[in-house]
């Protein structure tokens, strides 16, 4: 049985799945690389250069290069441009690459695993989970673990909704759209009131306003010595997903079909929900809850490259890191001088690709049921 068939048994709108070598969706793989690899270069430039002092491109990486140590051009700007361009911009928009492409990835495994194209950390609340985590960190003062003392309550926060909104969803061995994401708003509300009960009640008054506006998600205040940590843990979900992109493509198919081609589904579900887990809330502390990022990209390089992981997974990773860089330029400038959080922005976006991703799935459905 077909995957589409398959999902369709089970109740489920299918992701799309791998397509059969030499259709013009895997020709297209290489050229959407390179696309986006420019469209990453012009949105970095465009994130540096853009901002309430505005710094031309070409003195934005003379600025750079001098940063890395090169001794060419000769400097012609001021002190005050090298110091907005290497300690402010450059930091902020990296922060946001790495967040966007993060996001994407996280959303492209979750749809795979779950087999269900409305599958993304916010939704199904996994970035309350991890809000929740990093939140009660920062109330209660706890420092057991240094510096990554609030990734590592991110992360354990992640873990627990993930595992709890994928058993409340499952049912029968089966998990419908409808169940899963009724599960994740559920467990989002639970969790994001009691996080709120926290703040309410904290006694650091300053720290508890700091932390209200970090859940509405923004890049804002990041440094060069906070940037390694999101950008390690996205090396780490990028390079063990791409090793097990054949396994992602099995589950495609259903997960008896995936045992019967020998992919332990069990074991390998369970692994990945802990990696997925790990780099959700390592981004999660690191720029709060950005919604939406990871349900939007993987639909959208699917239309380009197919649905074969090993061509979605480094895809959809740039195109989260061109849009998350656009839409913090959006933030810092449509209401300038004031600053929009940007995960309200990803929120005016996704909020509507949501309604048109749930129309489309219901007229397939209906589709399938007059045949």
């Amino acid at each position: 049985m077909t995957a589409p068939a398959q999902a369709a048994a089970a109740g489920l709108p299918a992701v799309p799945g791998p397509r059969p070598r030499g259709r013009p969706r895997e020709r297209a793989f290489a050229p959407a690389l390179v696309v986006l690899g420019v469209l990453l270069a012009v949105s970095l430039t465009a994130g540096m250069t853009v901002g309430s002092v505005h710094v031309p491109p070409g003195e934005v990486w003379g600025i750079v290069a001098h940063g890395l140590g090169a001794d060419w051009p000769e400097p012609t700007w001021s002190r005050a441009r090298e110091t907005i361009v290497l300690d402010v911009r450059a930091p902020r928009v990296l922060l946001g690459a790495v967040v966007g492409a993060g996001l994407a990835v996280v959303g492209t495994a979750m749809q795979a695993l779950v087999r269900n194209p409305l599958a993304e950390p916010y939704l199904l609340g996994v970035s309350s989970g991890a809000s929740l985590g990093a939140v009660a960190v920062i109330v209660f003062g706890v420092s057991l673990f240094g510096p990554v003392s609030l990734s590592v309550a991110a992360f354990a926060g992640a873990l627990l909704t993930l595992l709890l909104v994928y058993t409340t969803a499952r049912s029968g061995g089966r998990i419908t759209s409808v169940r899963l994401v009724l599960s994740g708003v559920a467990f989002a509300s639970v969790l994001t009131a009691v996080m709120d009960v926290l703040l309410l009640t904290s006694d650091r008054g300053n720290e508890a306003r700091a932390v209200l506006a970090w859940t509405l998600g923004g890049l804002g205040g990041v440094r060069w010595s906070t940037l390694w940590l999101p950008g390690a843990a996205l090396l780490l979900g990028v390079g063990v997903l791409l090793t097990r992109a054949r396994s992602l493509n099995l589950l495609l198919a259903g997960e008896e079909a995936a045992t019967t081609m020998g992919l332990d589904v069990a074991r390998f579900r369970a692994r990945t929900f802990v990696l997925l887990s790990l780099v959700t809330g390592v981004l999660v502390a690191a720029a709060g809850p950005i919604g939406f990022v990871g349900l939007m990209l993987p639909h959208v390089v699917r239309l380009f490259v197919g649905g074969d992981h090993r061509r979605v997974l480094p895809t959809a990773a740039l195109g989260g890191a061109v849009f998350l860089v656009w839409a913090d330029i959006a933030a810092r400038t449509v209401a300038a001088p004031m600053e929009i959080p940007v995960g309200v922005l990803t929120a005016l976006c996704g909020g509507p690709f949501f309604l048109w991703l749930m129309r489309r799935s219901a007229r397939r459905s209906a589709d399938r049921g007059v045949a």
